[in-house]
């Protein structure tokens, strides 16, 4: 009969040890599509006054968790760029759309959670110009000198010099995990480290780094 407890007890013993021990990790493969909008602008020196630009950006991603709360993400997105010019006169108008191919590589840090999880996207981001357009009615009738925008026309023909973008980017965002998928909801900020302008000392502007603030919806697949 002793011994019969003695087995009973290192039985459950045995029990609460496996549930003690940590759930084995799995490493974890997923592709999925993202769309989202963008609010953009060119940080120029001098400085030239402008709005906000909506833009759009979709794109594919795929992920890579590699270890518990870490995981690598690379993307290939198509966005819109570029500046919104502003005018004290609401009927004029200078806007410059940059149509990119970007990929960014990030990594991707995420809190414990079975269904919902908290996450930061964080790293580089490199792109390449597609093309261009604009839209304008101020090149052959600009308005009269008015402080709205430091009377700089300079940029409305200058031609963009570097097509490659190089920049980095970063923010958070919420995951929820469903038998079907899982669906992301994220913010993003992106500063570019780039001119999009020749930026020599004899040039018309030494600085014209691109800034986006975005929000996208993204759907992955597990694979």
């Amino acid at each position: 009969m002793g011994r019969h407890k003695e087995l009973i007890l290192l039985g459950i013993l045995l029990a609460l040890s496996a549930q003690g021990q940590p759930t084995a990790f799995k490493p974890e493969f997923a592709i999925g599509g993202s769309f989202g909008m963008g609010l953009s602008n060119v940080s120029f020196a001098p400085t030239i006054q402008q709005k906000q630009l909506l833009g759009y950006h979709a794109g594919v991603t795929f992920r890579w968790i590699t270890e518990n709360y870490l995981g690598l993400q690379a993307e290939v997105n198509l966005s819109q760029q570029g500046w919104s010019e502003a005018f004290n006169d609401p009927q004029y108008q200078y806007i410059r759309r940059l149509n990119y191919v970007d990929v960014p590589f990030l990594t991707h840090i995420h809190t414990k959670g079975q269904r919902l999880r908290l996450f930061v996207n964080l790293g580089p981001k490199l792109g390449f110009l597609l093309g261009e357009s604009v839209t304008e009615n101020v090149i052959a009738s600009p308005p009269a000198a008015d402080g709205s925008q430091a009377n700089r026309t300079e940029q409305w023909t200058l031609p963009v010099k570097n097509k490659f973008a190089w920049g980095l980017c970063g923010g958070p965002g919420l995951e929820l995990r469903t038998g079907i998928g899982i669906f992301q909801i994220e913010a993003r900020y992106y500063y570019a480290l780039g001119d999009i302008f020749a930026n020599r000392r004899a040039d018309v502007f030494p600085k014209s780094s691109s800034q986006v603030i975005s929000a996208r919806l993204s759907y992955l697949l597990h694979l």
